[in-house]
């Protein structure tokens, strides 16, 4: 019996700007550069705070995004409307607490998906075109776009989510003066610059991981660094950074790379043929 799943292309398919991004290696430092740019919503940072034990769990909490986003982009339809049916699950149930005014408020408010969403898919917008991705601005856009099929998936409704390169730096604008640097935001930075590891990795720590959350942090915004208060390299210092580590990156065999669990790409390859091989160059 044929697989009725072999020739679904799930939610964004391979000729979206989506399948051939998401296939990059610096989407990992894009992801960073997201945590770091969420953590700056005090309201949002302590719902990931007061909801786990991150720091003891923060790998797994980084691994479980990604797989979020592997399976969103790369599954079928049937596994990433499911995916994000867990989501929405997990969050119906949890809230957060404001230590100064004692307010209880659940963490799946559409204002807080809409912050976390935006700081994601900006950062990997930013992050992957000012690495060398080749993208359009009218990609750009595209991309951005093909994003509210995220947005809905988390539970906010895809009209009330930018659209747009100016869409989204106009909320961006109007989020700004909500931004600040709490207690819970210092958590979060601290754990980027040394998150916990084995004694015998921690000199690899010190070597790699720490180039990782620095050129992260370089590749905020200026506000970011100004609430931060750590000062960054020079924009166009950053940028040589950032396209360095990106042809550095994009030398590794891109099939050497996504033999790493759980394979989304792959899968993906193997269900619609070779055609579908991801690869930003194709836009």
């Amino acid at each position: 019996m044929a697989d009725p799943q072999a020739g679904d292309p799930g939610l964004f398919g391979p000729d979206s700007v989506t399948w051939q991004v998401h296939s990059d290696p610096m989407m990992w430092i894009a992801g960073v550069r997201a945590l770091y740019l969420q953590a700056l919503h005090p309201r949002a940072v302590r719902g990931v705070t007061q909801n786990s034990d991150f720091r003891n769990d923060a790998w797994g909490r980084l691994f479980r995004t990604a797989t979020f986003v592997g399976t969103t982009t790369y599954g079928t339809t049937e596994a990433a409307e499911e995916a994000g049916a867990r989501v929405r699950k997990i969050h119906s149930k949890l809230g957060a607490t404001d230590p100064d005014t004692g307010e209880r408020y659940g963490v799946d408010e559409p204002e807080l998906l809409l912050w976390v969403h935006c700081a994601e898919i900006d950062s990997y917008l930013h992050v992957g075109r000012r690495s060398g991705i080749p993208l359009t601005d009218a990609q750009a856009d595209r991309y951005i776009a093909e994003h509210r099929v995220s947005a809905r998936l988390v539970g906010l409704d895809p009209d009330a989510v930018p659209a747009s390169q100016a869409q989204l730096d106009a909320y961006f604008e109007k989020v700004r003066p909500e931004l600040a640097v709490a207690e819970e935001t210092r958590a979060v930075d601290d754990f980027l610059l040394r998150p916990p590891a084995h004694p015998l990795l921690i000199p690899a720590r010190e070597v790699l991981w720490r180039r990782v959350a620095h050129l992260a942090y370089a590749a905020l915004p200026p506000y970011a660094h100004e609430l931060y208060g750590r000062p960054a390299p020079e924009p166009s210092t950053v940028t040589r950074r950032l396209r360095a580590t990106g042809t550095l990156l994009r030398c590794i065999p891109a099939r050497l790379r996504w033999q790493l669990p759980p394979k989304h790409i792959l899968r993906a390859m193997a269900r619609l043929g070779p055609g579908s091989r991801p690869a930003p160059y194709k836009l």
